[in-house]
């Protein structure tokens, strides 16, 4: 069985929202994911492949994804 916390960690990146301020757009041309804005935090929602693929763009960027 599927752990729900693993799967939804593969599935989102969360962080501060100004982590990724000048990059939204960005990420949303180069990448099919959803960004939300959640109060101070953003939300970048996509498959895992794609969440992979965005954690790696933004550590390139010098943006820390836990």
């Amino acid at each position: 069985m599927t752990n729900a916390a693993r799967l939804r960690d593969s599935t989102q990146i969360r962080l501060p929202t100004d982590a990724v301020s000048g990059l939204r757009d960005e990420l949303e041309e180069r990448f099919v994911v959803t960004v939300r804005r959640e109060g101070s935090r953003v939300r970048i929602i996509g498959s895992p492949v794609e969440i992979k693929s965005v954690s790696e763009f933004l550590t390139r960027n010098g943006i820390t994804v836990a």
